[in-house]
């Protein structure tokens, strides 16, 4: 049996978001700020949720750990974002680890009940980080920043649009599995109350009614089939035979010798 599509696109696209996510999450590049008056017209500071650099375009050459004096930090877009984005990571890999599970990867028939599990983790995982990223995004511009820079999106909250929608788009395709769970769960209840109907019906108050039934169906068969008959000629051949053998019963034998 072949692993279903909604499988395989749940199993590829989890792993793509959380690579995405954790990329998101690590790299100091929320937003980028330019214009400062105290600094070279070409640097450019790099804030994320974890650190700030300053990059140098003309040199190349990047400082991180640049001292917060504007209370960025302490921004509560900038705080949920750190509490959401690990947990968003966390869930996700539990979510890859269920979904692996029931993923017929290295069983017979694939565990329906699982895969669906792991996809409604992985659609949670996506929420989580996808309310994180867009929460800080909607407070981009109201972020502390001198008032003579200019604020820019930056690449990691692309990042973590693109990866929260893949988490969320593979755990709707991994739950599609429940569907095929409730097709497997009918017919073992529909045998199941069959075996119940025979074991009520083997029963010896049942006996009689049986044993009618059995009956008036034989009949039944027999009048829609009856039995072949052997075939018979209307013609009687040997009518001539017998007129010659009395006319010559004088003859020892009937035949001519």
């Amino acid at each position: 049996m072949r692993t279903p599509t909604p499988m395989i696109v749940g199993i590829v696209l989890g792993p793509c978001g959380l690579v995405l996510n954790l990329t998101s999450t690590l790299a100091p590049s929320w937003r980028d700020v330019t214009g400062f008056l105290d600094k070279p017209i070409d640097v450019i500071q790099h804030q994320g949720i974890w650190d700030i650099c300053n990059e140098r375009q003309s040199t190349h050459t990047t400082d991180c750990n640049i001292p917060d004096t504007l209370d960025y930090f302490t921004k509560l877009p900038v705080q949920v974002a750190r509490g959401l984005m690990p947990s968003s990571l966390a869930v996700t890999v539990l979510g890859l680890v269920v979904a692996s599970l029931g993923v017929r990867c290295w069983q017979d028939l694939p565990h329906y009940l699982l895969a669906g599990l792991g996809g409604l983790v992985l659609f949670v995982s996506g929420l989580l980080s996808l309310i994180a990223v867009s929460w800080y995004n909607y407070e981009l511009y109201d972020l502390p920043s001198p008032s003579s820079t200019t604020v820019h999106v930056a690449y990691c909250l692309v990042l973590g649009y693109l990866g929260s929608c893949l988490e969320i788009i593979g755990g709707i395709s991994l739950t599609f599995s429940f569907g095929q769970c409730c097709k497997e769960c009918r017919p073992k209840k529909g045998t199941m109350n069959s075996r119940y109907a025979t074991n009520n019906q083997q029963s010896p108050s049942n006996v009689g009614t049986i044993s009618a039934s059995i009956n008036s169906r034989e009949i039944h068969r027999q009048s829609q089939n009856p039995m072949p008959r052997s075939y018979s000629n209307s013609l009687d051949v040997l009518e001539g035979e017998r007129t010659w053998s009395q006319s010559r019963s004088k003859l020892p034998c009937d035949t001519d010798v």
